[in-house]
C-alpha cells in the first residue's frame, strides 16, 4: 500500500476547465435551420404544383368542347345599327358548317356592348362556348330557354369572325389543359 503523499500509477484527475458546448450547439442550430429551409423549399415547391394543376384543371372545365359545327343551331342576332350585319356574319357562319336558323336584328331589348354575346339555355351550354370560339370577346349570357340553340349577337365592337386556325389553337389549348389536369 502507498503511504500518503506516495504517487500511484494513476494520472491525477483534472479540474474541469470550465468550457461551454457552445461550438456544437451552434454547429447544431445551423444544421437545423438549413433542414427547415429545405422543408420551406419542398413545400413551396409542392404547393406551386398544386396551384398550378388546379389553374389548369380550371382552364380545362372553361374550355370549350371540340363539337362539329353541323350539329349547333345558330340563331344571328344584330345588335347593332349597321345594316345587314347580321347577315354578313350567318353567312360566314353558314361556310364553316353552322345550322342557321335564323336572321334578324336584336328585339331582346338587353344592351349589348363589346364585340358581342352568346345566349344560350343550360341544354345549350357546351355549343354555346364553342360558338363563342368564332366571336372572342363575347359575352356569355344563359337564360331560360329549353332548346339547345344558341344565340350570336353581333355588338357594336364586332371587327369580324376568329380565323379557323385561332378556333384551332384554342380547342388544341383546352386539350393540352385537360391532359395536364
Amino acid at each position: 500500500m502507498a503511504g500518503v503523499g506516495e504517487r500511484t500509477e494513476r494520472p491525477p484527475v483534472r479540474a474541469r476547465s470550465g468550457r461551454r458546448p457552445i461550438p456544437p450547439l451552434i454547429f447544431l442550430l445551423v444544421l437545423a435551420l438549413i433542414a427547415l429551409g429545405v422543408w420551406w423549399t419542398v413545400l413551396r415547391q409542392d404547393q406551386a404544383r398544386e396551384a398550378a394543376k388546379a389553374a389548369a384543371c380550371s382552364t380545362a372545365a372553361a374550355a370549350a368542347p371540340s363539337m362539329n359545327p353541323t350539329t349547333i343551331n345558330v340563331r344571328v342576332l344584330n345588335a347593332t345599327t349597321q345594316q345587314g350585319l347580321a347577315g354578313e356574319v350567318a353567312g360566314a357562319l353558314g361556310q364553316v358548317g353552322f345550322v342557321v336558323d335564323e336572321v334578324a336584328n336584336d328585339s331582346s331589348g338587353r344592351e349589348v356592348t363589346g364585340v358581342g354575346e352568346v345566349r344560350h339555355g343550360p341544354r345549350g351550354a357546351d355549343a354555346a362556348r364553342y360558338v363563342a370560339l368564332y366571336l372572342p370577346g363575347a359575352t356569355d349570357y344563359e337564360d331560360t330557354r329549353a332548346t339547345a340553340v344558341v344565340d350570336l349577337v353581333v355588338g357594336p365592337d364586332y371587327q369580324g369572325l376568329a380565323s379557323l386556325e385561332d378556333v384551332a389553337g384554342s380547342l388544341a389549348s383546352g386539350a393540352s389543359a385537360q391532359s395536364a389536369c
